[in-house]
């Protein structure tokens, strides 16, 4: 679990959903939101998957 927390590409993807919950309840509500959540969750996705590819890969050196 810690490297996900302490990843700093995971904590910049998790604080970025900021400004979508901000468009999201002050926006218009069409389809860029929906792109918008759909970018954020992939961009999230990537980042966790790259986390634990490194954590992977530190685990097989030692």
């Amino acid at each position: 679990m810690r490297k996900f927390i302490f990843n700093t590409s995971v904590l910049s993807a998790v604080f970025g959903a900021w400004s979508i919950i901000q468009t999201t309840r002050t926006g218009p509500r069409d389809w860029r939101l929906i792109l918008m959540w759909l970018s954020w969750g992939a961009t999230v996705a990537i980042a966790i998957g790259s986390a634990k590819k490194e954590a992977d890969e530190l685990r097989i050196e030692e």
